[in-house]
């Protein structure tokens, strides 16, 4: 852990800069709630305009407050915090929370403020957390500096990150009616020094801390956060909730990739690429959190249900496949064993149905039977009230089994009053329970999800591909910047990277196609040569198979005419020329630079139609060998190269080995700032980039 946060974590001594008397003022709430969080280090209390506080010396000054003292609370308008933080360094404190507002969330003035406490901060070394904070709490160390309602939680597992304030004071009020709690949690506020990323080396580190949660509104640095959580994930799951997914983030572009590209897929890449899982609601983020924090992984994907009611059964079958998993199949010696226990009229073909009349006796040996059978990797336990008999008898006799299992179990609780004790029961033995069979489904995945990346660590190196780095460096020298790079110049690049392509010619005049055309051989594809004009086929400038000079020349004025037509202000130059490549199929690459995480490579469905049918997949470039394979499994391109139906197989091997070869390109070129080659026709036996664009930063 970078020891300048030390402080913040196990403080020697804390001083309170603006505790007050007054019970109505923050100063009041943040000294209440260290001195009854039972904080066994030094506290003290600075406020000129009182003697004493709780028993305790009121100080005038933080120059006054004797040792230890290593970190303060600054709860002082806006506008007297710079002076605090001179006190501050003055005293030899290195660590400080800020609570006020009034900083840049206000506007241009507090925007200077807030410049101006940054730059003390720096110049005396003060590590800042803050401003418009509400500050931090540890349950087990115990701490809490927070102006919170008391009491402090009860000590618990899932460490919480928050950019949020308010959402971390609605989240405490909620974790205790929900049955879990925090080993730590921290408010970021405005971030002007530290960080959500600064925190999850000394987050994960933290014994009592199980999995950490996030809630994040953006990540200034990208790049650092993937590097910081991959380190983390290693040993400690972390969840992400990320807000702000509207369309209105999405930036302009002129590529099919830029276009396809918003910021929201690159957040999605950038968690897949440090093990991060994303959620899509609050609830879920700590539904995750619980079941990560509480439950064993699974070995794979096939889930089995058990339930005394057939509708909640078939519900969860149908959200287990949703959600990526699979319904076990069970071996004919667990069905055995299920009909010995259970009436004639049992379902007993997953998911197993045990009817209404099931006994808490049956609940439990049904689960062990299917916790038993290897076929089960995990299981959906649905328990609406029994009939004859209380739901807390049932859950009595599954707590054991679900505790001494090496497999997870969700237990859907259904109901709310006839359920009370039972889901009580449940949460005391750290079983988490959720209401209906869908979260229960979904926290399953998310230990599927968690447990598949643990086992893929091993294959997560990149793998270096030879290229001419070089001769890359001095055609992109020599080429102007913040433009797009002349067909030849795109040519000669894909060439250096090792990306196989169709050799290209310039034609000025219908004479001059004609004559490379015999230079080139037919059949010839004729394209609108234009700085101006992206998409060629969009103004009618593209003409495939040409097999004659006479069709050549045709083709080329025909190009000229429609062209001006299309974009009367368009630079014309001629047509490119070049020999049609073989039949096979055509896919998407490409590439573009993301502000926040860097070169985002996408594959898909290639050709004209690749907006419309939007069959992509994006992932953060470097990529590793899994990655490259990922991104083409996960569409229907990708999945056909195998071959379907009439269309005959293509070369998948060719298309990875162009992914990673344009991976490690623009990795290591930053002057690209976006890339396409649509289509790259995919052969039975090699690949070949038709057409590609590139544009420098």
């Amino acid at each position: 852990m970078d020891s300048s946060l030390t402080p913040f974590f196990t403080p020697r001594g804390v001083a309170i800069v603006g505790a007050s008397t007054d019970p109505m003022k923050l100063g009041y709430g943040v000294a209440r709630n260290i001195l009854q969080s039972q904080y066994r280090g030094a506290v003290h209390f600075v406020n000129p305009k009182a003697e004493s506080l709780m028993g305790l010396p009121m100080y005038a000054s933080i120059k006054d407050v004797p040792d230890p003292v290593d970190m303060a609370v600054l709860i002082v308008p806006a506008g007297s915090m710079p002076q605090a933080l001179r006190d501050c360094a003055a005293r030899g404190i290195h660590a400080a929370i800020i609570m006020a507002g009034g900083f840049r969330e206000v506007g241009a003035e507090g925007a200077k403020l807030e410049e101006e406490i940054i730059a003390i901060a720096r110049e005396s070394k003060i590590r800042m957390l803050g401003p418009n904070c509400i500050g931090l709490l540890d349950t087990h160390y115990p701490l809490d500096i927070t102006f919170l309602p008391p009491p402090l939680p009860a000590p618990g597992d899932i460490g919480f990150l928050s950019h949020s304030g308010a959402f971390c004071a609605a989240v405490i009020d909620w974790s205790r009616q929900q049955g879990f709690s925090f080993s730590r949690l921290i408010s970021l506020g405005n971030q002007s020094d530290i960080t959500e990323t600064d925190l999850i080396a000394p987050m994960a580190a933290d014994k009592q801390t199980r999995v950490l949660a996030i809630y994040i509104e953006s990540l200034p640095d990208g790049g650092r956060f993937i590097e910081e959580a991959r380190r983390a994930t290693i040993t400690t799951p972390i969840v992400a909730l990320k807000v702000g997914r509207s369309a209105s983030g999405k930036r302009a572009a002129a590529s099919h990739t830029g276009a396809l590209a918003g910021a929201d897929i690159a957040y999605d890449s950038a968690f897949e690429k440090a093990g991060v899982l994303r959620v899509s609601s609050a609830e879920e983020l700590f539904e995750w959190s619980r079941a990560l924090a509480w439950l064993p992984l699974p070995k794979g994907r096939r889930m089995a249900v058990l339930t005394n009611a057939g509708g909640p059964g078939v519900m969860s079958a149908d959200f287990i496949e949703e959600h990526g998993m699979t319904l076990a199949e069970l071996s004919e010696a667990t069905i055995k064993k299920l009909r010995a226990l259970l009436p004639p009229a049992a379902s007993l073909i997953n998911p197993v149905d045990m009817l209404s009349s099931a006994s808490p006796q049956q609940y439990a040996s049904c689960l062990q039977i299917l916790l038993d059978e290897p076929n089960v990797d995990g299981v959906l336990l649905v328990l609406p009230p029994p009939p004859m008999y209380s739901t807390e008898s049932v859950a009595d006799s599954l707590i054991p089994h679900i505790r001494a299992s090496r497999k997870p179990v969700t237990v859907s609780l259904m109901g709310s009053n006839l359920v009370r004790e039972a889901w009580r029961r449940f949460n005391a033995a750290r079983i988490p329970t959720y209401d209906f069979p869908e979260r229960a489904a979904s926290a399953l995945s998310c230990l599927v999800q968690r447990a598949e990346y643990l086992r893929n660590l091993e294959s997560a190196a990149t793998l270096s591909m030879e290229m001419d780095h070089a001769k890359i460096e001095a055609i992109l020298r020599d080429a102007p910047s913040a433009s797009w790079l002349d067909p030849e110049r795109v040519t000669q690049l894909l060439g250096a990277c090792g990306i196989p392509g169709a050799p290209l010619k310039l034609a000025a005049t219908a004479d001059q196609a004609a004559s490379l055309a015999r230079e080139l051989g037919f059949p010839i594809a004729l394209k609108i040569a234009s700085p101006d004009i992206l998409h060629k086929s969009d103004v009618g400038g593209v003409f495939l198979n040409l097999v004659t000079e006479i069709e050549v020349r045709n083709a080329f004025e025909a190009a000229i005419f429609k062209a001006e037509q299309a974009q009367p202000d368009a630079r014309i130059e001629g047509c490119h020329l070049q020999r049609m490549i073989p039949p096979g199929q055509e896919v998407i690459l490409g590439a573009t630079r993301d502000p926040q995480f860097g070169p985002l490579i996408m594959f898909g469905s290639g050709g004209v139609d690749v907006e419309g049918l939007k069959d992509i997949a994006f992932h953060l470039a470097p990529l590793t060998v899994r990655e490259a394979e990922a991104l083409i499994e996960r569409t229907w391109a990708g999945k056909k190269l195998a071959g379907f139906r009439s269309i005959p197989p293509a070369d998948r091997n060719a298309v990875r080995e162009a992914l990673l070869r344009l991976s490690e390109l623009v990795h290591h070129h930053p002057q690209i700032s976006e890339i396409e080659i649509n289509p790259l026709r995919v052969l039975e036996s090699g690949a070949v980039a038709v057409d590609a664009r590139v544009r420098l930063a």
